[in-house]
């Protein structure tokens, strides 16, 4: 079936965790899952967990709206941890009712009053609990919990400081059992206060390949931003729409090769093993086009003392 070599080089195995964003793709049949076989979301689950030790979930993120909070159900959260290995762990996006500081104009359609409106949610320990709680099935193969905060203006946050602020008064009264990992969208907030934060909240930091971010290299060389908690890449890719198109989004090519970016990704993986530091790699689709000929690629180069990327 996969002629794909996804085998993590011994040395890194105990700290590289290596997966994908989402895992329900017919693209990838002949890649990792069997052609001709008709899947459930559990069995391709199933399937992917044999060539992956981690996968990123992020179907949990869209959880604000204006009928209210809405919630993982833990029977499918259980239903996901029971069909992967013990050794597997699950990245998982917190739901946007926490992490946003308002509702979004473009999801209060026909709730006029809720467009803009401020989010009495945001950063709430009450909710953080509610969500870890429907995720209790998972256990232990439940890895950092990543909180997405979008470009913040001073709209919606007056300064870094306040925003640092908040994530103390957040994070000294979360709980401490699980592992957390902050992903911003403003490259203003990357400083050495920001990365500071982190490490005195024992938080991990997420690095975006995409959007309007930095690319990751400029981030990593320019910043201390290694913190114990661990590092989390999330290889996203600059222009959804465009690789959509070039794809007609059947994700089983590489389109729009980023070597550049994969040798960052690769040079943060080996800072963090000489660290002694956990590394989650997630892989999108819209990266290259198909996140798990990437993943083969990003490997690649990690074996390789001069890899022939192109």
């Amino acid at each position: 079936m996969s002629a794909l070599n996804l085998d993590i080089p011994k040395k890194y195995r105990p700290l590289l965790r290596l997966g994908t964003c989402s895992w329900k793709y017919e693209g990838w049949k002949g890649l990792i899952y069997r052609p001709g076989v008709r899947h459930s979301g559990e069995d391709y689950l199933v399937e992917y967990a044999r060539h992956f030790n981690s996968v990123e979930v992020d179907q949990w993120f869209w959880s604000l709206f204006p009928a209210g909070v809405k919630l993982p159900d833990p029977h499918v959260a259980k239903s996901y941890a029971e069909s992967v290995p013990n050794d597997f762990l699950f990245t998982v996006k917190a739901p946007n009712a926490i992490t946003l500081t308002h509702h979004y104009a473009r999801q209060a359609k026909g709730h006029a009053d809720f467009a803009n409106k401020p989010n009495p949610d945001f950063l709430s320990l009450d909710l953080l609990n509610r969500f870890l709680e429907t995720l209790s099935p998972m256990g232990e193969k439940l890895g950092p919990i990543m909180f997405q905060f979008e470009y913040l203006n001073k709209t919606k946050m007056p300064s870094l400081k306040a925003f640092l602020d908040r994530l103390h008064e957040f994070f000294v009264k979360a709980p401490r059992e699980f592992s957390y990992a902050i992903e911003t969208r403003n490259p203003n907030y990357l400083s050495t206060a920001f990365f500071d934060s982190l490490r005195e909240h024992k938080l991990g930091y997420v690095f975006l390949e995409g959007y309007y971010m930095p690319h990751i290299a400029d981030v990593f060389t320019k910043h201390d931003t290694i913190t114990p908690a661990g590092t989390v890449v999330r290889l996203h890719g600059p222009d959804r729409q465009a690789i959509e198109e070039a794809t007609d989004s059947v994700w089983d090519r590489i389109v729009e090769p980023r070597p550049d970016s994969i040798q960052a990704a690769v040079n943060i993986v080996r800072m963090n093993l000489r660290l002694g530091h956990k590394t989650f790699v997630n892989i999108n689709n819209h990266f290259e086009g198909c996140a798990p000929l990437t993943a083969e690629r990003l490997l690649t180069v990690l074996r390789e003392k001069k890899p022939k990327l192109v």
